[in-house]
């Protein structure tokens, strides 16, 4: 009886010691509410990407570990992958799909994912890089930069495919990433060469060929730093058409409840456009808690050269109904340059209510 009690027990701990050594979590996003905006109807929309994801670790001993993330965006309102339409079709783990090892070095990851500056950048964005129309991400926050411009139309604009990705270790709160993409062809659509409009196109670019490759390897990198009540990030990117993009950022917490944040932005294009090479922007953020609330403010301009400045001011409001499920509503107004006449502006003002939930 005692020896059957002891193999049990023995069992039991070497039961706990796999399952310690290797797991994989299930985890994702809903993302739903209503929204309209100047000229358009209201409509079903969201204000985060909805995902479903996958991660996981394995324990592989003296201090080194074995990682994999997969993660699938989709559409709330129909249920469908997220944009599977002909030509602008995404890939199926849009989010990212990466494999790799973490230890005393870093960690190192191989496949497709946000690349280090398009990572870094959203701590230092009152909406965390959410692509809502009252966010700045998207749009000023990288200067309206495509990190995979060779890429199918419908793809993402922040990530590398085919491509290396490193973290140093913290060391004294800062902390190195990098991003190396292979130099591949991505199926981009051929590109015209134009030429500026002086009525209706403010930029005009070298042609491109379909499915061309880089003529270097695209690559991305970031330093931050973390030390209690502030931060700070450097970040440096240059895609598969030499489009340069930098930018610095800094955030303070005067107090636990209160986080100022501001960013400035520089892009050259001098590389694929002929006129209008040089974009300018920045953003001035801020998150203020208010019991189970949160408050979002920010305010940005974006100064394409030769150009109508885009000036944009949000605010939004988060209630919390629980650690993982919180009601908002947002609002916006932004002023920009008119479709068939740059040196016109057109104001857009926008409201979205919604609900999100973290599972």
């Amino acid at each position: 009886m005692k020896k059957s009690l002891v193999a049990l027990a023995l069992f039991g701990a070497f039961a706990a010691t796999a399952q310690a050594q290797s797991s994989v979590q299930i985890y994702g996003t809903v993302d739903a509410g209503l929204a309209k905006a100047t000229n358009g109807t209201t409509s079903v929309s969201k204000r985060d990407n909805n995902k479903l994801g996958f991660k996981g670790t394995e324990d592989l001993g003296n201090g080194l570990k074995a990682i994999f993330q997969l993660e699938i965006r989709y559409e709330s309102d129909t249920g469908t992958i997220e944009n599977t339409s002909g030509g602008n079709s995404r890939p199926l783990f849009q989010g990212q799909s990466r494999v790799g090892l973490q230890g005393n070095f870093g960690t190192v990851r191989l496949g497709r994912g946000l690349t280090a500056f398009q990572e870094t950048s959203t701590a230092f964005e009152p909406w965390s890089g959410m692509p809502t129309q009252a966010g700045f991400q998207t749009d000023l926050t990288v200067a309206a930069y495509s990190s995979d411009p060779l890429s199918a139309p419908g793809n993402s604009r922040n990530r590398f495919s085919n491509a290396v990705f490193y973290n140093s270790p913290v060391f004294a709160g800062f902390q190195i990433n990098t991003t190396i993409a292979a130099k591949e062809a991505n199926n981009n659509a051929a590109v015209a060469a134009t030429v500026r409009n002086l009525t209706t196109n403010a930029t005009g670019n070298f042609a491109l060929p379909a499915n061309v490759a880089p003529a270097s390897n695209p690559y991305s990198m970031s330093v931050t730093y973390n030390n209690a009540q502030f931060a700070a990030m450097g970040a440096y990117e240059r895609n598969g058409l030499q489009a340069k993009l930098w930018s610095v950022g800094a955030s303070f917490n005067p107090s636990p409840e209160l986080k100022l944040m501001a960013s400035y932005q520089h892009q050259d294009d001098s590389n694929f456009k002929i006129v209008n090479t040089d974009t300018k922007a920045w953003v001035l953020g801020a998150n203020y808690d208010v019991g189970p609330g949160k408050i979002r403010a920010g305010y940005g301009q974006k100064t394409p050269d030769g150009v109508v400045k885009t000036k944009q001011a949000s605010l939004g409001y988060d209630y919390n109904l629980s650690k993982r499920t919180y009601v908002y509503a947002d609002i916006s107004n932004k002023k920009q340059a008119a479709a068939l006449n740059y040196n016109a502006s057109t104001t857009i003002n926008y409201v979205g209510v919604g609900v999100h939930h973290n599972f």
